[in-house]
C-alpha cells in the first residue's frame, strides 16, 4: 500500500478557461513544479489533470494555485466531485488537508467551492494510488465542463461566449463599428477624427488591451492579446488609425464566431455522452420519492417509468418492458427485460413500469465508470497533440525574434529603409505567429474521435490508444467469448446401433445431472425436459475423463475418448459420424456398449468472419488466435475464420510469452493489438501495444484492463473503431498542414510587405475557426459497413 500512496492524481476544472494558449501556458508552467509527475491540461474539458507526488502535496497544491493564479488570473480551480468513490477512499481523505480551504487564499485568489452542477466538493479530488477508474462520480460532458459565463469572472477577454456574453459583444461591436465608420466618413479632421477612432477602437477591443496589459504586468508577453494589442496601436502610431480599428473590429468577430463553433463542438461532444441520470425514482414502502442516483444505497429498490433513464444497475423485481441500450453499446434494436434480468445505468426504458433493486451504488455504476473514461480520456495525450505542444512551445517566440529583427535590422542596413514600415511588417508577423489553430483543433479533434467512438458503443481510454490504432498490424484474438459466442450448444447427435437419438441424450443428461460443467449445462439444456434425480443411484466425477453413473440400474460412461479407451469401450467406427472435428466430443457407453457421441460446439459469431477479412483490408497483416483449447477444434475455427495463425493448447502465460515474442519480432511503430474478454486475459491485454476487451458491458475486470473496450460482443466494433481513429487522424493532419501552411505563406507575404493586417487577423483568427469548423466534422455520424 504504501508504494501506491507514492503518486496520486488530482483533478480540477479550470473555470474560466478562455483560450487554447492560456491552457498551454497552464500546462507548461504547473509540469515544471517540484513533485508533479505529469500535468495535462485539455482545452475542450477545461480540466487539468496532474500526477503528484504524495509526500508534498499540500506544497504542490498551493503552487499549482500559485502558478494558476500568475498565469490566468481570471481562472477558478474547482475541484472534481468526489461523490460515489469507495469506503476506503472515502476515509483516507479525511485525513487531507484542504489546501487554500478559505475563501481567500493567500496568493489573494478566491479557490472557488461554488458549485457547478455538483463538481464543486469539500474535499480535493485525490486518488489514492495510480488508479483511479470507478474511484469517482463523473457527471455528464455538459456537467462536467464549467463554461465561464460571459464576462462571469474578469473583464478580460473570453474565447467562451455563453448567450448574455455573445449579446454584449455584438452590441459592443455594433456600437464600435457605427462610430468607426462616422469617424471615416465623417468631414472631422486632426484631434477630432483621433478621438473618434480612439473611441471605437476602445469600444471594440479595450477587453483585449485590458488583458494585455495584465499579461504584460505578470511577465507574459507574447500571448495574443499582447501580439494583437501591439499591432493595432502599432497601427494607430504610424497613422493608420482606419486600420487600427479594422482589424481588432474583424479580429473580435473572428474570436466571436470561433467561440461559437468551439463551445458547439464541445456540445455535440457532449450530447454523444449525455447518459448520466439525472434522478432516481426512490420506493419506500407505498411512497416514491425522486432524489439523486448518489443517495441511493444497495438493495433499496427504484421505479423506472416508461421514458426515463434506469439511474443505477440492478435487477427487475417487478415488470417488463423494452430498453433501448444504445447510449452504452450502439444498439438500435431494444432489448426485453423482466423480473430476473439484469439492467445497466445509462440505459432507457421505452415501454412499461419496472421495479429494479440497486446492485451497484453509483459511484460504481456503468453509466459513472464509463463518464469517467471518456471524461480521463483528454489527460492522455496522442503523439500528435503532443508534437504540437511542442512545437509551439519553439516556435512563438522563434517567430518573435524574427519579428524583432525584422523591425530594426532592414532601416540600419537597407539604405532608403523606412522605419515605420518595416515595424508594421514586423507587427503583422507578430499576429501571424500566434498557433491558436493547432492548440485548439487538434486536442477537440482527439477528443471528437473518442466520443464519436462512444456512440458506437466503443470506450477509448485516450487519444494515444485512439491514434496507436491507425498503426495496428498484428491482431491477436483469444477465442472463447471474442471470436466464438462462449455459449455451448449441442451441434450433433451421433447414436451407434440400437440407441435413439431422444434416448442418447436422455442417457447423457441425466448422466451430467450433478454436474456444475458447462457441458454438463449444455446437455441438459439441449434435453430441454424434466430430469428425475431418483433415476441416478450412483454419481461420480473421473477427472480428466468424464462421468460414471447407475441410470435405472444400468451403469452408464460419459466423457472423452480417454474415458472409452480406459474402460476398454469400442468406439472407433462411430467417431467417423459427422463433423466431429468442430467442437467438444462427449462419448456415451451404456453396460460397457458404445451408445454413440454428442458434438458440443462453442458457436462462433456471425460478424467474426467478416470482421477478420476487413481488418486485412485496413492494413492488418497477420491475424493470430490464441487459445487454451484442443488443437483440432481450435484449428477447424481458424479455418472457418480465415485467421493466419493459430495456436491452441495454451495456459494464460503462454498467451502472454507469445504477445512479447510478437513485440520483439515487429517493426518499430508496428502495434500489435490484442483482443480478449478481460477477465482471463489480463496480463496480455497490458503486454499488448492495444488491449481491447470485448464484451465489457458491466465487467469490472474488463474495464480496468484493456485500453479499449467493446461494450457489446461484436468484433465488428473493432473495425469502426479502427476506421474513427484513421478518420480522426486524417482530419487532424488537415488541420495541421492547412494551418502551417497558411502561416508559413503569410509569414512570408508579411516579411515581403506584401500582406497586410487584413491577412494576418485572417491567418490568426480565421483558419482558427475553419480548423475547428472541420473538426466538427470528426463527429457526423458514419457507416462502416
Amino acid at each position: 500500500m504504501d508504494a501506491l500512496k507514492k503518486t496520486e492524481r488530482h483533478e480540477w476544472i479550470l473555470d474560466g478557461l478562455d483560450c487554447a494558449n492560456c491552457a498551454l501556458k497552464i500546462e507548461n508552467g504547473v509540469s515544471k513544479i517540484e513533485g508533479v509527475l505529469d500535468c495535462s491540461v485539455n482545452f475542450v474539458t477545461k480540466t487539468l489533470t496532474m500526477t503528484a507526488s504524495s509526500d508534498e502535496k499540500e506544497e504542490i497544491f498551493r503552487q499549482t494555485e500559485q502558478k494558476v493564479h500568475k498565469l490566468e488570473p481570471h481562472v477558478r480551480m474547482i475541484v472534481k466531485n468526489t461523490r460515489g468513490r469507495s469506503r476506503e477512499n472515502s476515509r483516507n481523505e479525511a485525513d487531507i488537508t484542504q489546501v487554500c480551504a478559505t475563501e481567500d487564499c493567500a496568493c489573494g485568489h478566491t479557490y472557488s467551492h461554488e458549485a457547478h452542477g455538483e463538481e464543486a466538493h469539500a474535499h480535493s479530488g485525490h486518488d489514492h494510488g495510480e488508479h483511479v477508474h470507478g474511484d469517482r462520480d463523473h457527471h455528464s460532458s455538459s456537467q462536467a465542463h464549467a463554461h465561464s459565463h460571459g464576462d462571469d469572472s474578469h473583464a478580460g477577454h473570453t474565447h467562451d461566449h455563453g448567450a448574455e456574453g455573445t449579446r454584449r459583444m455584438i452590441v459592443r461591436l455594433a456600437a464600435g463599428a457605427v462610430i468607426g465608420a462616422a469617424a471615416w466618413w465623417l468631414p472631422v479632421e486632426g484631434v477630432g477624427k483621433l478621438v473618434l477612432f480612439l473611441l471605437a477602437y476602445i469600444i471594440v477591443g479595450g477587453d483585449v488591451v485590458l488583458q494585455a496589459a495584465r499579461s504584460l504586468v505578470r511577465g507574459m508577453a507574447f500571448d495574443e492579446y499582447f501580439l494583437m494589442t501591439l499591432a493595432t496601436v502599432g497601427a494607430f502610431a504610424i497613422g493608420e488609425y482606419p486600420e487600427g480599428v479594422a482589424v481588432m473590429f474583424f479580429y473580435q468577430i473572428g474570436e466571436l464566431f470561433q467561440g461559437i463553433a468551439v463551445n458547439r463542438s464541445r456540445k455535440s461532444i457532449s450530447d454523444l455522452m449525455n447518459i448520466r441520470p439525472d434522478y432516481a425514482n426512490l420506493k419506500t414502502g407505498d411512497s416514491v420519492r425522486r432524489v439523486s442516483p448518489e443517495d441511493v444505497r444497495i438493495g433499496e429498490l427504484i421505479v423506472i417509468k416508461p421514458g426515463e433513464k434506469i439511474p443505477l444497475d440492478g435487477k427487475v423485481v417487478d415488470g417488463k418492458s423494452h430498453v433501448d441500450t444504445s447510449a452504452l453499446t450502439g444498439e438500435s434494436v431494444p432489448r426485453t427485460v423482466e423480473p430476473g434480468s439484469s439492467v445497466l445505468s445509462g440505459f432507457v426504458n421505452t415501454s412499461g413500469l419496472l421495479t429494479v433493486e440497486v446492485s451497484k451504488e453509483f459511484g460504481e455504476s456503468t453509466v459513472s465508470k464509463i463518464l469517467e473514461l471518456v471524461q480521463n480520456a483528454s489527460s492522455k495525450k496522442a503523439p500528435t497533440e503532443k508534437f504540437i505542444t511542442k512545437f509551439s512551445r519553439y516556435y512563438t517566440p522563434v517567430v518573435v525574434i524574427v519579428a524583432l529583427l525584422l523591425a530594426v535590422v532592414p532601416p540600419l542596413v537597407a539604405p532608403g529603409a523606412q522605419f515605420a514600415d518595416w515595424v508594421y511588417r514586423a507587427l503583422i508577423f507578430l499576429v501571424i505567429s500566434c498557433p491558436c489553430a493547432l492548440v485548439v483543433s487538434i486536442p477537440l479533434g482527439f477528443f471528437g474521435g473518442i466520443g464519436a467512438a462512444s456512440r458506437s458503443g466503443i470506450l477509448i481510454k485516450g487519444g494515444n490508444y485512439l491514434e496507436a490504432l491507425n498503426d495496428v498490424k498484428y491482431a491477436v484474438f483469444d477465442k472463447t467469448g471474442t471470436l466464438t459466442k462462449g455459449v455451448f450448444r449441442v451441434t450433433g447427435i451421433y447414436p451407434a446401433d440400437g440407441f435413439t437419438k431422444a434416448s442418447l441424450l436422455e442417457t447423457a443428461a441425466l448422466s451430467e445431472l450433478h454436474s456444475t460443467h458447462p457441458i454438463a449445462a449444455s446437455l441438459r439444456e439441449s434435453y430441454g425436459k424434466e430430469l428425475q434425480p431418483e433415476r441416478v443411484q450412483q454419481y461420480s466425477e473421473i477427472s480428466g475423463h468424464g462421468i460414471q453413473a447407475q441410470i435405472d440400474g444400468r451403469l452408464v460412461l460419459a466423457g472423452n475418448a480417454k474415458l472409452m479407451e480406459r474402460e476398454h469401450v469400442a468406439y472407433s467406427a462411430a467417431q467417423q459420424a459427422g463433423n466431429l472435428d468442430e467442437g467438444t466430443v462427449v462419448h456415451v457407453a451404456v453396460d460397457s456398449v458404445y451408445a454413440g457421441c454428442i458434438l458440443i460446439s462453442d458457436e462462433v459469431k456471425e460478424d467474426a468472419a467478416k470482421t477478420i477479412a476487413s481488418l486485412k483490408k485496413l492494413g492488418v497483416v497477420k491475424t493470430i488466435m490464441l487459445t487454451g483449447d484442443n488443437r483440432t477444434v481450435a484449428e477447424a475455427v481458424g479455418r472457418q475464420l480465415g485467421l493466419d495463425e493459430v495456436r491452441s493448447e495454451l495456459l494464460p502465460q503462454h498467451k502472454a510469452e507469445a504477445i512479447e515474442q510478437l513485440s520483439a519480432s515487429k517493426k518499430t511503430g508496428d502495434k500489435v493489438l490484442f483482443v480478449g474478454d478481460g477477465i482471463n486475459d489480463t496480463p496480455v491485454l497490458a503486454l499488448a501495444d492495444v488491449g481491447v476487451a470485448m464484451g465489457g458491458l458491466g465487467s469490472d475486470a474488463a474495464i480496468e484492463a484493456a485500453d479499449i473496450v467493446i461494450m457489446n460482443d461484436e468484433p465488428s466494433r473493432l473495425v469502426t473503431a479502427i476506421h474513427i481513429a484513421k478518420r480522426t487522424r486524417r482530419i487532424v493532419w488537415q488541420n495541421i498542414i492547412f494551418a502551417l501552411g497558411v502561416k508559413v505563406i503569410f509569414l512570408t507575404l508579411g516579411a515581403f510587405g506584401i500582406a497586410t493586417m487584413w491577412e494576418a487577423v485572417f491567418s490568426d483568427v480565421g483558419v482558427t475557426l475553419l480548423a475547428v469548423l472541420n473538426v466538427m466534422r470528426v463527429l457526423k455520424a458514419r457507416s462502416y459497413e
